[in-house]
């Protein structure tokens, strides 16, 4: 699995009458080897949870429990897109503005990032966002 563009992913789902299965493989569903792993919860109502930009970190984010919507800006277009299911997820490369909001009562996110935390991989301020991607013609 070979991508560098945002892509909604579907995950495999097994089907049970006890209860369905879903599963994530490093370099089989998500396109990069898994080096953190975390989640939010527990949002109150009309926050906004993101609002930055990784310069190398890549994400895949799961809608483990209710719904949430992940906007999605790359300096050109900004694309909104609403999780609400366990068994598919929204690749985001590095160099993409993100943001989440509109979260449901109990929802739960899923994150697994390709990098560990690390401060100065962050890109908080939207307007050298901008700037570094419209000098870099082709992201960060």
């Amino acid at each position: 699995m070979q991508t560098k563009t945002i892509e909604v992913i579907d995950l495999p789902k097994i089907l049970d009458k006890r209860g369905n299965l879903s599963i994530v493989e490093e370099f089989r569903n998500v396109p990069f080897k898994i080096e953190r792993v975390y989640w939010i919860y527990d949002v109150p109502g009309g926050e906004v949870r993101g609002g930055h930009a990784y310069k190398k970190s890549e994400e895949f984010i799961i809608a483990l429990s209710g719904s949430f919507d992940v906007i999605l800006d790359d300096a050109v277009y900004v694309r909104k897109y609403t999780l609400n299911r366990s068994y598919y997820g929204i690749y985001v490369p590095e160099g993409i503005w993100r943001r989440m909001e509109n979260f449901s009562t109990n929802s739960l996110a899923l994150v697994l990032a390709s990098t560990p935390y690390e401060p100065d991989d962050y890109i908080f301020d939207y307007e050298e966002f901008v700037k570094i991607k419209k000098e870099s013609n082709d992201g960060i």
